[in-house]
Parts: structure tokens; sequence; C-alpha cells
């Protein structure tokens, strides 16, 4: 079993901040490209944020300059620091990665069950 378990969302004033966490728990082998993902209300779920395991990041055009995304192979940790929170981010937000699991070849998508951030106004 693999899980993907989030935290760090919440309630934050526009300009404000958080930091996102997601740990990767269970009989892993190796972790390839970790990710963020959000949904927000009445919109389909967008790629946030992506960082390959030599630590080569993407952003979405409209986090770029304010969230940063970074991992710690160590704790199996993926984080998405927000700085800059505008009401627009509000979303369910998505921790996703690609994991091989202890004895097996194959690579697996897993995915997180996701955190809520709300930024008022």
């Amino acid at each position: 079993q693999v899980q993907l378990v989030e935290s760090g969302g919440g309630l934050v004033q526009a300009g404000g901040s958080l930091r996102l966490s997601c740990v990767a728990s269970g009989s892993i082998s190796s972790i390839n490209a970790m990710a963020w993902y959000r949904r927000a209300p009445g919109k389909q779920r967008e790629l946030v944020a992506f960082i390959t395991s030599g630590g080569t990041t993407t952003y979405a055009d409209s986090v770029k300059g304010r969230f940063t995304i970074s991992r710690d192979n160590a704790k199996n940790t993926v984080y998405l620091q927000m700085n800059s929170l505008k009401p627009e981010d509000t979303a369910v937000y998505y921790c996703n990665a690609d994991i091989k699991r202890v004895g097996s070849l194959i690579v697996a998508s897993y995915w997180g069950q996701g955190t809520q951030v709300t930024v008022s106004s």
C-alpha cells in the first residue's frame, strides 16, 4: 500500500501565504515526479506545479513567481510554498506522485485526498 497525505491548507486573506506538505508512505522503492494540482469550484482540475526527481520544476503561468515547489527525497515529501495568494487560488489542492513500489517494475500514479485552500478578499 502507498498513501499520500496532504496538510497545510486553510483560510488565509489575500496577499497571505500558506505552505502545503505531502508525505508519501508505504512500500516505496522510488519516487519519480511529484506534483500539485488544484480543482476550483466549477472548474476542471489543473496542474499547479511539477518537480522531477532531479529537482527540475515547472509551474502554471497563473502561479509563476508566487508559488514554489520543492521536495525532500529523504522524507518522501513534496512542498508547495504559496505566497501573495489571491482569491482565485481558492481550490482543493491535490498531491500527485509517480511511485514504484517495492518488488514492482511498474511506476504508478498516486493521489492524495486533497486539502482545501480558501483565500478571502
